[in-house]
């Protein structure tokens, strides 16, 4: 039986067109649920939630405040096993030239070393990670003759 799923590697590079980012580094986790951005300064504001974007390799993404009307809270078992509220967005991804739809949850990731996360929630019935592969989305959609 001939599988539909992409071959993804354990890192890539990806655009959230919704939120007019290009090329930001993401890291394919299957150990966690949800997909997750960092951000900070989350503020929840008379029903608009209002967060900051960084990531100092990207001068589009770096200090980009961005405000959502609908969003959700949601609570997520982090690394270290505590449960944690989060806000949760409904966005958009560019992988392999396809969009895909993707929920993401705000979190400061200053801490990590890449500003997305990818966690099974999204990864399920669309992929098939290789860990030995990294960056073949961003490498056929930029770099193909």
């Amino acid at each position: 039986m001939k599988s539909n799923k992409i071959i993804i590697g354990r890192t890539d590079k990806a655009d959230f067109p919704k939120l007019n980012f290009e090329n930001i580094d993401i890291k394919i986790d299957t150990g966690a649920y949800t997909s997750s951005i960092h951000c900070k300064d989350i503020e929840e504001n008379d029903g608009v939630l209002c967060a900051i974007f960084l990531d100092e390799s990207h001068p589009q993404f770096h200090g980009q405040k961005i405000e959502f009307n609908d969003y959700q809270i949601t609570t997520v078992r982090s690394s270290n096993g505590m449960l944690d509220q989060r806000y949760e967005v409904q966005s958009n991804i560019r992988l392999f030239n396809r969009l895909f739809k993707i929920s993401l949850t705000l979190n400061n990731r200053e801490e990590m070393r890449f500003p997305v996360l990818l966690g099974r929630k999204f990864l399920s019935k669309k992929f098939i990670v290789d860990p030995e592969l990294q960056d073949i989305s961003f490498l056929q959609t930029n770099h193909e003759d």
